[in-house]
């Protein structure tokens, strides 16, 4: 049934006042995204000296028998940090990772939840979240995170855990957001894929350990696990605004088109209503 002319201006206005909030929206999450890629690539500049630095010693020193190296296989629990949005709007950004954790966290082993979208969702399902309150993952700080950390880490010298693992989404590119698990502990290195000569010039022979590789391990290591946690949470807040522009730039799309089709049809309306107008006045003066 045709809508009347006064429920058709309702709609236009009700979408057109929509779309004013989305595209602000859009462009208020597109400044966010630009500040925080800037200081997400910042921070995963020194993050990856680290994790080099890590790689080389243990590439040099083969037999090194580091503390953080050694798996712990008969322990399959571990402790995992999610990283979520505390405000909604942003896509599938929250149900992709509430997905991932479906399917790699077992219930019963500890997790911490940083943002407030999925803490009581999380509760719900079933999973031992350890923090009693929600943590806004605006106000994270490093030494906030670096408590969690320490804590896994604590855990899994004692053998309580047998890994500490993050789960995150990965900021490809502005369209691109990938949710990925990283297991931090036990620690992995990337091992060196070239041989002989041409991998001992990659990595620089003459360099010398004091006092010995597995003390610099040791000390080198926490450290390490703290920066990348704090690089994947850089990286999931720049998804999570990538991802918000996005959403609202689809919806800010989606309102534009029905603003069209409805004016169309408005001016379809109006039209007929002027048409019978002009039927009914000359079939008056006809009749007169």
């Amino acid at each position: 049934m045709p809508q009347s002319k006064q429920a058709l201006r309702s709609r236009i206005k009700s979408v057109n006042s929509t779309r004013k909030i989305t595209k602000a929206m859009e462009m208020i999450a597109n400044a966010k995204l630009f500040r925080q890629r800037n200081r997400m690539e910042a921070n995963r500049e020194y993050s990856g000296r680290l994790q080099e630095t890590v790689d080389e010693i243990v590439a040099k020193n083969s037999r090194v028998d580091s503390i953080f190296l050694k798996k712990h296989a008969e322990n399959p629990a571990r402790l995992s940090i999610l990283f979520c949005s505390d405000l909604g709007l942003c896509g599938a950004y929250n149900q992709n990772m509430m997905k991932l954790a479906r399917d790699t966290v077992r219930k019963e082993d500890p997790m911490v939840v940083i943002g407030t979208s999925l803490y009581q969702t999380m509760k719900d399902l079933g999973f031992n979240i350890i923090n009693e309150n929600p943590i806004e993952s605006d106000k994270l700080t490093f030494d906030m995170l670096k408590a969690y950390i320490d804590y896994g880490t604590t855990r899994y010298l004692n053998q309580d855990l047998g890994g500490v693992q993050i789960l995150y989404t990965q900021f490809v590119n502005t369209m691109t957001f990938r949710p990925t698990t990283d297991l931090v502990l036990p620690c992995t290195v990337e091992a060196s894929e070239a041989g002989g000569e041409e991998a001992e010039d990659k990595l620089q022979p003459e360099t010398m350990f004091e006092p010995d590789a597995e003390t610099i391990l040791n000390s080198l290591i926490p450290m390490m696990l703290s920066n990348v946690a704090y690089s994947h949470w850089m990286e999931a807040t720049t998804a999570e605004q990538g991802s918000r522009r996005m959403a609202m730039k689809t919806a800010t799309d989606n309102a534009d088109e029905l603003s069209e089709a409805l004016l169309l049809e408005y001016n379809k309306a109006r039209q007929a209503s002027i048409t019978q107008e002009i039927t009914e006045i000359v079939g008056g003066s006809s009749a007169v």
